[in-house]
């Protein structure tokens, strides 16, 4: 694509995935994937329009209370409030423990303790303090859930553990996701402890997580945060790898860090060992040396290549033709999933015969689907070049 074309391509595209989300996917999902009568969001919705499964994780909770509170910061005219104040609602009342953390489902007997869910409930809980007018009551229950989560599951050499009780194997995908959150509320102008946090995850992903050969960050670790496995048998997404991207820029806007080299790193390797050039999706896995080991595709990779990309074609970061063509490509991808009887719904995994199975929408998958057109629907509809446009890394990065 000529660079002289890339800004109405833009503004089409935003139109596109505004029409979308505000007309089809939110008010489905509040109208048909909310429970209003037992409270929660329901787990699925099947490619028939009709809910599937009663509220049981606490992270379809999370995720949807985060997908309503920035569709009203985002200028949704529907009843995003109502939908907010509904996951959160439920999640704080049902899934809270009295130490502060918070089950994974509703299942009071089990005491397993999941990072990654608490990631995401933290991370909720930011938007809905920003949304709900930054009560101090939402601020407390987000300072006692980190003072739990170090005190419970802080790791000697840096990090945290995935969960309670602890494992022996690392994972740095709940790392992410805790670091996301984090940014959340720095971004919200809460620092404290959970600037400190954040700076320390950015140190452990710069200078453990990240294999220096790759460039790229693999899924799991031994105790003293060194690869596991053999190299030919270890797992790379190579979603992640735009997400980490993306998440280290945001951190170098909100923390004043410097992980810009990492993050080109990140997204090259996954630009160029993780897309299927025939089908112009992600691939679900690679190993360290870049060979497809899974070559199925699923959603939320397709959205993490969306806003990253978008986030190098419009910040001038990397080769700009290549950029470009990647936002274009990414979103092309990514609307072979959204078309479904149903407007509002999608296909989760692509076959690697570019086919797709008529399996039901979970409802975790509108959080992906918001991140990834957020950046899309925050642009001017005619965007100016970054280097004209003051302050556009910041406003671009925390939108």
């Amino acid at each position: 694509m000529p660079p002289e074309s890339f800004p109405s391509f833009l503004a089409d595209t935003r139109r596109h995935a505004q029409h979308w989300l505000f007309e089809a996917a939110l008010p489905l999902w509040w109208e048909r994937g909310a429970d209003h009568e037992g409270g929660g969001f329901h787990e699925k919705i099947g490619q028939d329009g009709q809910p599937i499964g009663k509220p049981v994780r606490v992270r379809v909770q999370a995720r949807q209370t985060y997908v309503y509170a920035r569709a009203g910061a985002l200028g949704w005219a529907g009843p995003w409030q109502a939908a907010m104040r509904h996951g959160l609602s439920f999640m704080l009342s049902r899934y809270r423990r009295p130490d502060g953390l918070f089950r994974s489902t509703l299942d009071t007997t089990d005491q397993t303790i999941d990072l990654y869910d608490q990631a995401f409930v933290l991370f909720a809980l930011a938007h809905a303090y920003e949304a709900e007018g930054r009560p101090q009551e939402l601020l407390d229950i987000a300072q006692a859930l980190l003072r739990q989560i170090e005190a419970t599951l802080a790791h000697d050499e840096g990090g945290y553990y995935d969960g309670l009780p602890h494992q022996p194997v690392l994972k740095s995908n709940p790392l992410m996701h805790l670091l996301e959150a984090l940014l959340a509320w720095v971004a919200k102008g809460v620092e404290g402890n959970f600037r400190s946090a954040a700076l320390a995850l950015c140190e452990l992903a710069t200078t453990r997580l990240i294999h220096p050969a790759s460039g790229a960050v693999g899924e799991l670790f031994t105790a003293g945060w060194a690869p596991l496995g053999a190299p030919k048998e270890r797992l790379y997404e190579p979603g992640h790898q735009f997400e980490w991207a993306y998440l280290l820029l945001q951190a170098e806007s909100l923390l004043g860090i410097n992980a810009r080299s990492q993050a080109i790193a990140l997204e090259n390797f996954g630009r160029s060992f993780g897309i299927d050039a025939a089908r112009q999706v992600a691939l679900f896995a690679v190993n360290e040396a870049g060979q497809p080991t899974d070559r199925r595709a699923r959603l939320w990779a397709q959205t993490e290549r969306l806003r990253t990309s978008l986030l190098f074609a419009t910040q001038g970061l990397g080769d700009a033709a290549q950029s470009r063509a990647a936002v274009e490509n990414s979103f092309s991808g990514l609307t072979r999933f959204l078309a479904t009887d149903v407007t509002g719904l999608w296909h989760e995994w692509q076959r690697e015969d570019g086919g797709f199975d008529l399996a039901p929408s979970p409802a975790s998958s509108l959080y992906h689907l918001m991140t990834g057109l957020e950046g899309l629907l925050a642009l001017e509809a005619s965007p100016a070049p970054a280097a004209t446009r003051p302050g556009s890394v910041e406003r671009t990065l925390t939108a």
